[in-house]
């Protein structure tokens, strides 16, 4: 058994590619974002960015990096970060980068099971996943093991966030490394400082069962919202045909 150290939404959103203003495949999208939002305890919302565009294959145990990009304490300030963009290039001049677009939604939880811990959740929408789902190993329920880089710890050439980039923990999470490289996401207010590095290890399809958590009840509590009510973005810059019909728009 398990024991639940948070609960809340979860919704997968991607980024295209600049200049793509119609995604067809995963070549087509530059980044995977996850946003998680509590239901208990202080307001806020954090946004993770995970390195390779795509999940972890369950089957697979794959081992996938990420980070926390951005803490707020309000959805209206998601909005820097999910909007569209415009770049000035030397060579191709002002191109556009379009806003992030939801692809899923549902609920996670952290969950502390033995010596580790995991990130568990299960989807509301789209009913029927397609395309999109699948190339972004978004599965209709699934666990990850994960853990925390300590970011005083030396990192190989060209991997993890540069220097200014790290998270600057508190001293009492700090110490929960006990000088290690890795520690569990327990607490799960690690998550509450951006660059906060993590690992994801793909787990279980059955997260419910592995877990012993009643993830059908967490999602009836989230069904309350989507994700356009609950970080209010507007349907106009975030299509809403992946969320809700399950196709890459």
């Amino acid at each position: 058994m398990s024991e639940v150290l948070e609960d809340g939404d979860i919704y997968f959103l991607y980024r295209p590619r600049v200049g793509e203003q119609h995604v067809d495949s995963l070549e087509e999208v530059q980044r995977l974002l996850v946003v998680l939002h509590p239901w208990r305890g202080r307001q806020r919302l954090r946004l993770l960015v995970v390195g390779r565009k795509h999940l972890p294959e369950i089957d697979e145990h794959n081992r996938f990096w990420g980070f926390v990009d951005t803490v707020v304490s309000r959805p209206q300030q998601l909005y820097e970060a999910l909007r569209p963009r415009q770049y000035e290039t030397k060579t191709r001049g002002e191109r556009l980068q379009p806003a992030a677009r939801p692809a899923a939604e549902g609920a996670y939880s952290i969950a502390r099971h033995d010596d580790h811990t995991h990130l568990a959740y299960q989807l509301e929408l789209p009913h029927r996943l397609g395309p999109p789902q699948h190339e972004l190993d978004i599965e209709p329920e699934a666990s990850y093991i994960v853990t925390v880089k300590n970011p005083q710890a030396p990192s190989p050439p060209g991997v993890g966030l540069p220097g200014p980039g790290k998270a600057k923990l508190p001293a009492d999470l700090q110490e929960r490394f006990h000088g290690r490289r890795f520690a569990p996401l327990d607490p799960p207010r690690f998550l509450d400082h951006g660059g906060v590095e993590l690992v994801l290890i793909g787990a279980a399809h059955d997260a419910s069962a592995e877990l012993g958590i009643d993830l059908d009840a967490e999602v009836e509590r989230a069904a309350r919202n989507t994700i356009f009510e609950d970080l209010r973005i507007g349907r106009a810059e975030q299509p809403a045909a992946p969320l809700l019909t399950g196709q890459w728009q």
